[in-house]
């Protein structure tokens, strides 16, 4: 009886950890995707509601043909009336991408991409309020990729107490607040994403675009579309690459990892965003920023060694 019982957990064992490294996979992948936002929305050259609405009508439009594509077209038929925690993630979502188009009007794209991932800070203390266990090793990850946040976003070379040559635009710190007030936003995205994890991967992102679709629908129509071409197509390279595709990886991957690993998994992204910068952008990155990077990395490794 013990040694069935043995081979029962063993089968369970294995089972929860393929789940998981398909999850952390999906996850990774739509991290990826998400790190060449920048560039997307630096080349339609539109003003960020526009660029936000278009955002949410082809992510709608991707992730329709998403769902198309894994047979859960009825599963949106079935969620056709959403509830309040589905309309909450939607207007937070739509809020948070507003904030970082208009973010990065001020500061880089790279660098708004690494001061919207304070968010892993929120997330894990969301996993207290949700109760959920926490793994030392990935509390002590989440506090050193902290640390290495803050040193890759070069905010410290912006100080004067760190002997910075010039003081700050006061539009570079309005970018700052704005990535800020989107990470906490971000956050309670991640929070509510774990509440209706029975929803389907994509379900709860399509909801999010419809709702920007609809919310945002008068600014375009009242202050003027983009020119069509090569506008239009970094546009919905947005919706189709970035949210319809990205969204529907990172929710897959929710849906079979704990909260923790979650937070810790964000890191990724941001460190991402700021080599895609240095990359086609030649956003130089000074020695602090580099470190900041490596000890990222270095976090996420520690949590999953």
């Amino acid at each position: 009886m013990k040694t069935s019982d043995q081979a029962v957990a063993n089968g369970y064992s294995t089972a929860q950890g393929s789940l998981e490294k398909g999850g952390t996979q999906a996850f990774l992948l739509g991290s990826l995707i998400l790190g060449t936002v920048g560039v997307f929305v630096h080349e339609a050259n539109a003003d960020p509601l526009t660029a936000t609405w278009f955002r949410c009508v082809f992510g709608l439009l991707g992730l329709t043909l998403w769902a198309a594509w894994r047979g859960q077209l009825g599963d949106l038929r079935r969620y056709r009336a959403p509830g309040f925690a589905v309309l909450a993630a939607g207007v937070l979502m739509v809020t948070a991408w507003g904030l970082f188009f208009a973010a990065i009007e001020y500061v880089s794209a790279g660098i708004a991409t690494v001061l919207f991932h304070v968010q892993p800070l929120w997330v894990l203390l969301g996993a207290f309020f949700l109760k959920e266990s926490i793994a030392r090793r990935r509390i002590a990850a989440v506090l050193i990729a902290m640390l290495g946040l803050v040193l890759a976003t070069g905010v410290l070379e912006h100080l004067s107490l760190f002997g910075a040559s010039q003081p700050a635009q006061a539009t570079y710190w309005l970018g700052v607040a704005f990535c800020l007030i989107g990470a906490l936003c971000t956050a309670c995205v991640t929070l509510v994403a774990r509440q209706v994890r029975h929803m389907p991967a994509g379900i709860l992102a399509w909801w999010q675009c419809a709702v920007g679709a609809i919310a945002l629908f008068a600014w375009p129509a009242l202050n003027g579309w983009p020119e069509m071409g090569m506008s239009w197509v970094w546009l919905s390279g947005l919706g189709l690459i970035h949210t319809g595709l990205a969204y529907g990886l990172i929710y897959a991957g929710m849906a079979r990892l704990n909260t923790d690993r979650i937070a810790v998994y964000q890191f990724f992204y941001p460190a991402v965003a700021i080599i895609i910068d240095w990359l086609f952008y030649g956003q130089s990155l000074g020695g602090l920023q580099l470190t900041g990077i490596a000890i990222m990395l270095v976090a996420i490794c520690y949590a999953e060694r």
